[in-house]
């Protein structure tokens, strides 16, 4: 499928790639955009066209959100674009690093000036940055997909998950009231247990210490189902990592204390419940979302995680989150799905402000330029590279990553570096960079359809 524009930038109906090519050999059309394909057409404008309604589908998740189009006709939906949008993972850690560079920075240079990080108010409807971040990656998907598609109506699902019943499903009545704490302090309940001793090595009658068992730096979060006992001694010497990773040294050595530690780790991974970080970011972002699409002015419904199960499994579909999405929502008693490939959106951001480079104790290495952009080009950039000798000799395309020097990187899809050193006279632009990385797949189940009987 090719998304298609008239020739004041106005979505039309989307044409097959067969047609496109058409289009452009006759002069006809011309590309309005590579990644994805785009084309604008010269002859023609929305009101010589006939247009049929679209309904846009989002089903709404952690780590991947799915979507798809779909055009309602003769009592059966019919999918024509298919994509998912894989969020971005590292906004905590992101954070949590320039906060610990920024402080550490206070503290040695600006001591004597009156804190403002403490004075400042969070403003009606703030979410977490993370879930901000997620809620406004869906939002830029969807505003391009406007701008490339006659969309006519937005329907989204509004899942609610009850986190309790996901850790107890026999949980009912009374006994939401009544969590893990009931009746206990979080201290004094975690020394009757872990029977007042350490988690760790089973030391008795010493100071003990609330520890992360999953580090909050490593994902762990301040659930009572993370922390256990442990003394100073085995708490410093854990740190920051992960249960398997400090097992694994453990293993190798040779100490009393060391072999008494690794056999008792598994013992407390065995009290380990799942986090529940997936669940309580759809919870939390469930009514931003749908308030914020409707600032689209198109008519925006919402759906239960029910119905969208009971459409899957009536249609027979694979779980996957582009499969969800398109079975969000009230449907008819068909299903016919007109598209082989799956469009993927990965949020990769637009690079960085920091302005001083730190090495890993937060001090000062290095200082860069007050510019992003470098003989034309900025980091993010998809070009095309010939290089006609050397290493890399041959024909490159990715996203570039730019140097004052003149001699840029290039990256794949997956951001791993494909050739390095190239000289910018060798880089041709295609496509400036928007913060996001293109690829697609073909979908499961191949040409074939699927429909009611």
């Amino acid at each position: 499928m090719v998304f298609v524009l008239d020739k004041r930038k106005r979505p039309l109906m989307p044409c097959s790639e067969k047609q496109a090519r058409k289009l452009l050999k006759e002069g006809r059309a011309v590309v309005h955009r590579l990644v994805p394909f785009v084309i604008r057409l010269k002859d023609r404008v929305v009101e010589q066209s006939v247009l049929q309604s679209l309904r846009l589908k989002i089903d709404p998740g952690y780590e991947v959100t799915g979507i798809s189009v779909v055009r309602v006709a003769e009592g059966k939906e019919t999918v024509i674009f298919f994509a998912e949008i894989h969020h971005r993972t590292d906004i905590t850690e992101k954070l949590l690093s320039r906060r610990q560079v920024r402080r550490s920075r206070r503290n040695r240079k600006t001591r004597y000036r009156a804190p403002r990080f403490s004075n400042r108010r969070r403003p009606e409807g703030w979410l977490p940055p993370g879930a901000e971040a997620r809620v406004n990656q869906v939002l830029s998907v969807v505003r391009k997909l406007l701008r490339w598609l006659p969309i006519t109506e937005i329907v989204v699902e509004s899942a609610r998950f009850d986190t309790q019943k996901l850790q107890n499903p026999e949980i009912s009545g009374v006994e939401y009231q009544r969590g893990e704490l009931f009746g206990y302090e979080v201290r004094e309940y975690l020394l009757e247990k872990f029977g007042r001793k350490c988690a760790y090595c089973g030391k008795e009658n010493v100071p003990l210490e609330i520890e992360h068992v999953v580090p909050k730096s490593r994902g762990g979060t301040d659930r009572v189902s993370n922390l256990t006992l442990a003394c100073r001694e085995c708490n410093r010497a854990k740190g920051n990592k992960l249960p398997q990773e400090w097992m694994e040294e453990l293993k190798k050595s040779g100490r009393s204390v060391d072999r008494k530690r690794a056999e008792n780790i598994p013992e407390v991974l065995s009290r380990l419940r799942k986090p529940l970080k997936g669940a309580a970011f759809m919870n939390a972002t469930r009514y931003a979302l749908v308030d914020r699409l409707k600032g689209f002015g198109l008519p925006v419904l919402t759906a239960t995680s029910a119905q969208t199960k009971y459409n899957r499994t009536r249609f027979g579909l694979p779980k996957t989150h582009y499969y969800d999405a398109g079975c969000v929502g009230e449907m008819p008693d068909g299903l016919e799905i007109a598209t082989e490939y799956v469009q993927v959106f990965r949020a990769v951001g637009r690079g960085t402000r920091r302005m001083c480079n730190p090495d890993k104790y937060g001090f000062p290495r290095g200082h860069r330029e007050a510019r992003k952009r470098y003989f034309g080009f900025s980091t993010g950039d998809l070009v095309r590279a010939v290089v006609p000798n050397g290493k890399y000799a041959g024909v490159w395309t990715g996203s570039v990553v730019v140097r004052a020097s003149g001699f840029f990187d290039l990256k794949d899809v997956a951001g791993k570096r494909i050739a390095q050193g190239i000289h910018y006279r060798s880089i041709r632009l295609i496509q400036r960079g928007d913060g996001w990385r293109y690829d697609r797949f073909r979908r499961e189940g191949g040409k074939a359809h699927s429909s009611s009987q």
